[in-house]
């Protein structure tokens, strides 16, 4: 015990401002996520097709908007400045999103999307700006910032999902918008006393830094042959989120209309929020991501560690699972609603899954990256999540003309095809890494 406190005293004040701006600012975006496609459905009265190309259109460009708001940040404003400019943006947007018309979605739609692309890769960027290249803390550091990433989630489906069930849903996205401007506040308020001038921009700065740092040498053979294992990775990961980003679109749905959430306790009844399931994941992560990073620094240790492309291949395995609990809840169940119990364990292997693929990928992509190039590269990374936003969409309109064993049968069969691609391909990506692990 005294020695985990030394660790903790030991990381940078600021760290803990923007863990906890973080956490409101992933509690703002997972209330929406929560609430969005169910609010198109039940309040607006929008069919599930339709709805679903909204979500997927909201994802895909939530995920493609930071490419622009790192330029911007890079370029011009700083990143303390865009983070305040889009944490504006998106608590407008939240507000905008409860008052019952579909043209207030659109311009809260917009205000999000373009808020998230200021918010979101700035203040990362400024987590890592916190330590030197070599900083023995910086890990230790992004997992206390993960995990207030997590601890945020965790929180949006029970608060905002509770208010939007009990008072209206102006009240659950008001949640969302009261979280971002706690979050806005704690970092206006902290940022010159605890960020010891980071996320700062200025030019002469930047031309100091590009002057160090940016060189003009081509690329050798074995940086091409890296770059082309991250983006064969990145192909794969949109298979992995297009399933998985079900979570908020069709699972939602189907979580709201077929499964019993009513359960009993002391003699009383109560019907648990559609929007709490959303809450699952956060948990499981919070739970879980600690376990299964220790178990890859003892496989590390013995020898044994899994190759990238193994763990994908391993997360594929585990979202198929997932899918295959939600199969067999229909053959069990038949035509009554399934029980809570079958969705927490589909979530549970998705989580599991999510575990080996996401940080694992963004590792790589750090690992791997030109250190001239490693912004694009990070940005090529989430392109591809956003590729994977709108084709989630696409499938989650699917879900009206299919029964549920036919919607939960694709997400078995393809993760499953893309694993077996991986397998032959194993060999090639584990030679182009050029001994990277």
């Amino acid at each position: 015990m005294p020695n985990t406190t030394a660790v903790k005293q030991k990381q940078p004040a600021g760290l803990y401002l923007l863990f906890a701006t973080e956490m409101w600012e992933r509690f703002s975006f997972y209330s929406l996520k929560a609430l969005f496609i169910l609010y198109l459905t039940k309040e607006l009265l929008l069919s599930t097709e339709t709805a679903s190309g909204y979500f997927g259109n909201l994802m895909s460009l939530i995920f493609l908007s930071p490419l622009f708001g790192g330029y911007i940040a890079d370029r011009w404003l700083g990143k303390r400045a865009c983070i305040i400019i889009g944490g504006i943006c998106i608590a407008l947007g939240q507000l905008c999103m409860g008052q019952g018309s579909l043209p207030a979605v659109w311009v809260a739609m917009g205000l999000i999307i373009i808020g998230n692309g200021f918010f979101k890769p700035n203040i990362s960027s400024i987590v890592g700006d916190l330590y030197e290249k070599n900083d023995a803390r910086r890990d230790g550091g992004f997992t206390i910032f993960y995990m207030g990433i997590n601890l945020g989630s965790f929180l949006a489906g029970i608060i905002a999902g509770t208010l939007a069930h009990k008072f209206g849903w102006a009240y659950g996205f008001g949640s969302a918008a009261v979280g971002m401007i706690f979050g806005l506040a704690l970092f206006i308020w902290g940022k010159d006393k605890y960020l010891q001038g980071k996320g700062k921009a200025p030019k002469e700065y930047i031309k100091e830094t590009a002057k160090k740092e940016v060189s003009n040498a081509p690329l050798t053979k074995e940086e091409w042959q890296r770059i082309a294992v991250i983006c064969i990775m990145a192909f794969f990961t949109i298979f992995f989120w297009a399933i998985f980003e079900q979570k908020g679109a069709a699972l939602n749905l189907i979580a709201d209309q077929h499964v019993d959430r009513i359960i009993h306790f002391f003699g009383k009844s109560f019907e648990i929020p559609t929007a709490w399931f959303q809450s699952i994941n956060p948990l499981f992560i919070m739970l879980f991501a600690p376990v299964l990073s220790k178990l890859w620094v003892n496989l590390g240790k013995k020898g044994k560690d899994l190759s990238v492309p193994a763990k994908f291949m391993v997360a594929f395995w585990l979202i198929a699972s997932g899918y295959i609990i939600l199969l067999l809840s229909t053959i069990v169940c038949g035509d009554n609603k399934m029980g809570i119990m079958w969705i927490v364990g589909a979530y549970f292997m998705f989580t599991m899954g999510e575990l080996c693929l996401s940080p694992v990928g963004l590792s790589m992509v750090t690992k791997l990256s030109p250190t001239k190039f490693i912004s694009l590269f990070m940005g090529i990374w989430f392109l591809a999540t956003s590729v994977a936003g709108k084709l989630a969409g696409l499938y989650s309109g699917q879900l009206s003309k299919m029964t549920l064993q036919q919607f939960f049968t694709w997400p078995v069969i393809v993760p499953i095809c893309a694993s077996l691609v991986l397998l032959v391909l194993i060999k090639p990506i584990k030679k182009w890494m050029n001994g990277i692990q």
